[in-house]
């Protein structure tokens, strides 16, 4: 399944510190530029999966709908997760490959 590699790495970046969860931490990373990949629950609700549609348009942010919201959220070791936001390069780099080699 091409998600465990995802959410492998996805787990990797958050021991590592590089992950940011949460709708306000993540909005927060885009909007400062440190966030280099955003990923959105496919079941988030049509607001979150608005409002990340557009700020990560205005940015400049590749955006993902990946899994839902418990599935995110357990590779990364919390409940419930709708939004992720990757702020390490060579992490981002990685889940992107993996995600675009599948669409």
């Amino acid at each position: 399944m091409k998600n465990n590699k995802v959410l492998s790495m996805l787990g990797l970046a958050m021991k590592a510190g590089k992950i940011r969860s949460g709708e306000f931490l993540v909005e927060g990373s885009v909007k400062n530029k440190e966030a280099k990949i955003v990923l959105v629950a496919s079941d988030a609700s049509d607001n979150t999966k608005k409002l990340f549609s557009n700020i990560c348009h205005t940015h400049q942010i590749p955006l993902y709908y990946l899994g839902d919201k418990e599935m995110l959220g357990k590779a990364i070791g919390k409940p419930f997760r709708a939004s992720i936001a990757v702020i390490d390069e060579n992490f981002s780099k990685a889940i992107k490959k993996q995600l675009d080699s599948f669409e």
